[in-house]
C-alpha cells in the first residue's frame, strides 16, 4: 500500500462505522474500493449494518446534549484545530482523493484546501451568528430572535467531491452546535475514513466523542435509515436529481428539512466583443476538469454568432492539447471517470445525441490502451439547443455547442433547461452583463461574468434552483439552515396589553 495512504490511517481492512471510536467488526458486509486509475483494489471496508447505525446514532444523540450547550466560540476552536490538522495532511489526503476518485492531483489537493478554507470561515462564523432585535407595538415589551442548534445533521456526499462537500456541512453545523452523521459515497469510502481519522485525533485531544460520526453502508441498510430517521432534522444530500426527488419526498413526509445539491446543466455564454482567450480557457477547465464530473461542469456553450466560428476553432485546438492519463502524474490534465458505469453513460448519451442530429466535432471514443477501462476522450458536439439530450445532465466530459443570433436568445437558452445551478457570461458589454444579472437574466443559483461555471469560492452560498434542489451550502448566511429560529417577546411592564390593540374581557 502506498505510503501516503498509510499515513492517513488506511489499513488493508477498515471499519465503516465510527463515532469517535471505531466499531469493531460491523455487520454490513465487505466493500472493496477500487482505483479508477488502474482498476486495482486499494483496501476493503467492513460496512455498517443496522445495529452499527443505531450505535452511531446513540452516540450522536448523547453528544448533542452537551455539545449544544458548549459556547459557540469554543465550538469554533474545535473546528480551528480541525483545520490545522487538515493542513498537516493536505498533500496526502489530496492524493488519496485522486487515487480513489480519479481527479488530477492539483484538483485533489485543491479540494482539501477547500476543507481548510471552510474551517477558517466557520471559526469566524462562531462569533457572528447574529439574531435581530425588533420593535414591539406593545409598550414595555422587547422582541428579538435567536438561533438554536437543530440536532443531528445527516450528510450524504457524492463521489465527485468526496471530502469538500462534507466539510461545507460539517464545519458549519459544528459551530452551530449540531453533531454530524456522514454517509459517504460507496465509490469513495477511503477518503471518508481518512477524514474521520483526522477528526478523531482532534476530538480525542479535546475529550470529545460523537460530534463527528461516520456510517459507510448500503443504501437500503444505512442510507434509508438515515433519510427516514426522525432523530435527524436535517439531511444535506448531493447527487442526481432523481435521487434528490426520492429523498425529498421521504424527508418531507416526516416534516424534516433538506439541503439538496442535485443536477447541473451549466452553460457558458460568449457574446461579441468578449475576451475570447479567457472564455476558451474557462470553458476548457469547466468542461474537461474532473473529467466533466463536477456539479458545476460546463455542459453547454452558447455562442453569439459573430464569434461562434472563432471560439469553436480555438476550443478544438485546445482540446488537442489535453493530456489524458494517470492523474497522480505531473502534467496530466484529465484522468479517468470514476467507474465503468460513467463510461457507459457517456457512450450511450453520445449515441442518442447523434441520433437526434448532433455532430461530434472531436473526441467521443473510449481510450482502450490505458491501465483501466475508465478513460475517455473529452468530446465536443455541435447541435441545436432543442434536442432532448441537451436538456439532460450527462456526468462526463461532453460539451454541447449551440449558436444564437441575439443575447436575449442566448439567455433564454440558458434558462430553457430543468436544472439551475451555475451559469456564466463572457462579455465586455455593460448592457449584456446587466441583462444577464437582472430579474430577466440567468435563473441559476450562481451567475458569473467573465469567469467560468466551475470553481466556486466558499464565501458565497452554493446551490441552485429548479431541479438542482434549491438548498444552499457553505458561505454567506447558509448557516441558518443548520439552526432553528426562535422569536422571543419579553414583557417587562406591569400590564398585559394584547397585540393589534385587541381588548379581551375586562
Amino acid at each position: 500500500m502506498l505510503d501516503f495512504v498509510k499515513e492517513l490511517g488506511i489499513k488493508e481492512v477498515n471499519s465503516g462505522a465510527c463515532y469517535g471510536k471505531w466499531i469493531e467488526n460491523p455487520s454490513g458486509g465487505e466493500l472493496v474500493s477500487y482505483s479508477p486509475i488502474d482498476g486495482e483494489p486499494i483496501a476493503t471496508i467492513i460496512q455498517a449494518g443496522e445495529d452499527d447505525y443505531e450505535q452511531v446514532m446513540a452516540a450522536a444523540e448523547k453528544a448533542f446534549v452537551t455539545w449544544r450547550m458548549t459556547p459557540a466560540p469554543k465550538r469554533g476552536e474545535i473546528v480551528r484545530q480541525l483545520g490545522l490538522e487538515l493542513r498537516k495532511y493536505t498533500e496526502q489526503l489530496g492524493k488519496l482523493v485522486t487515487l480513489e476518485m480519479g481527479k488530477i492531483k492539483p484538483e485533489g489537493i485543491g479540494e482539501v484546501q477547500e476543507m481548510i478554507d471552510i474551517c477558517d470561515f466557520a471559526v469566524g462564523l462562531s462569533r457572528m451568528m447574529y439574531g435581530k432585535a425588533m420593535h414591539s407595538e406593545r409598550p414595555q415589551h422587547r422582541m428579538y430572535e435567536q438561533w438554536h442548534p437543530l440536532g443531528i445533521v445527516g450528510t450524504i456526499s457524492a463521489f465527485n467531491f468526496p471530502v469538500a462537500v462534507w466539510s461545507w456541512n460539517a464545519a458549519i453545523a459544528t459551530v452551530c452546535g449540531d453533531v454530524n452523521v456522514w454517509k459517504p459515497s460507496s465509490q469513495t469510502p477511503l477518503t471518508a475514513i481518512a477524514v474521520q481519522n483526522i477528526c478523531n485525533r482532534v476530538m480525542e485531544r479535546n475529550g470529545l466523542e460523537g460530534v463527528f460520526c461516520l456510517t459507510i453502508g448500503k443504501g437500503r441498510e444505512v442510507g434509508e435509515r438515515l433519510v427516514n430517521d426522525p432523530r435527524v432534522p436535517l439531511i444535506s444530500a448531493t447527487g442526481s436529481t432523481p435521487m434528490g426527488q426520492r429523498l425529498a419526498q421521504k424527508v418531507g413526509a416526516r416534516l424534516g428539512n433538506t439541503i439538496l445539491e442535485l443536477g447541473g446543466n451549466n452553460a457558458v455564454l460568449v457574446t461579441e466583443g468578449a475576451n475570447l482567450d479567457n472564455a476558451v480557457r474557462a470553458v476548457l477547465f469547466g468542461a474537461v476538469g474532473t473529467a466533466g464530473q463536477r456539479c458545476t461542469s460546463t455542459r453547454r456553450l452558447i455562442l453569439h454568432k459573430p464569434v461562434a466560428e472563432e471560439v469553436t476553432r480555438r476550443l478544438l485546438d485546445a482540446y488537442k492539447q489535453v493530456r489524458i492519463g494517470d492523474p497522480l502524474a505531473d502534467g496530466t490534465v484529465m484522468g479517468p471517470l470514476v467507474n465503468r458505469g460513467g463510461v457507459d453513460d457517456m457512450m450511450n448519451a453520445l449515441v442518442k445525441i447523434k441520433e437526434q442530429g448532433g455532430e461530434v466535432l472531436c473526441g467521443g471514443d473510449e481510450l482502450k490502451d490505458m491501465p483501466s477501462d475508465c478513460y475517455v476522450q473529452p468530446t465536443i458536439v455541435k447541435c441545436g439547443h432543442d434536442l432532448p439530450m441537451v436538456q439532460e445532465e450527462t456526468f462526463a466530459p461532453v460539451l454541447y455547442i449551440v449558436e444564437a443570433d441575439t443575447v436575449d436568445e442566448m439567455i433564454q437558452m440558458n434558462n430553457a433547461v430543468p436544472q439551475g445551478l451555475s451559469s456564466a457570461m463572457f462579455t465586455d458589454s455593460v448592457t449584456y452583463g446587466e441583462s444577464w444579472l437582472s430579474h430577466a437574466g440567468s435563473d441559476c443559483g450562481i451567475a458569473n461574468i467573465n469567469i467560468g461555471t466551475s470553481g466556486a469560492e466558499i464565501g458565497g452560498a452554493f446551490g441552485g434552483e429548479k431541479e438542482t434542489g434549491g438548498g444552499r451550502e457553505a458561505g454567506s448566511d447558509s448557516w441558518k439552515a443548520y439552526m432553528r429560529r426562535q422569536t422571543c417577546t419579553i414583557n417587562w411592564g406591569d400590564e398585559l396589553p394584547l397585540a393589534q390593540g385587541i381588548k379581551f374581557g375586562d
